[in-house]
């Protein structure tokens, strides 16, 4: 189970974790946020969200539902459908905070 090998993960030394949701791996639909939000609640060291990403509100939606440290995403920036300017933006008037 995936919080059982976040936890032990964490007890053996892990210093954060990148969690990607293969079934949401280039999906646009979202980040996977009740899987984040089960492994961020259950660790303390930082969770990194990745896979599904597709608008700038799906980086704001993981911050406000989970605790997760960070968002990440790739296709989309690669292929040009979001540029990582929007994302920075739009999660700054969220209220999250960003570097600009």
């Amino acid at each position: 189970d995936v919080v059982q090998l976040a936890t032990i993960s964490e007890a053996l030394g892990a210093g954060e974790i990148l969690l990607n949701c293969i079934d949401n791996d280039g999906v646009g639909q979202g980040f996977d946020i009740e899987l984040v939000r089960l492994v961020s609640d259950a660790v303390s060291i930082p969770v990194i969200a990745s896979s599904g990403a597709g608008v700038p509100e799906h980086f704001s939606e993981v911050f406000e539902k989970t605790k997760a440290s960070a968002g990440l995403a790739a296709g989309i920036f690669h292929r040009r459908e979001v540029g990582i300017d929007q994302v920075k933006e739009h999660l700054r008037d969220a209220g999250v905070r960003v570097r600009i």
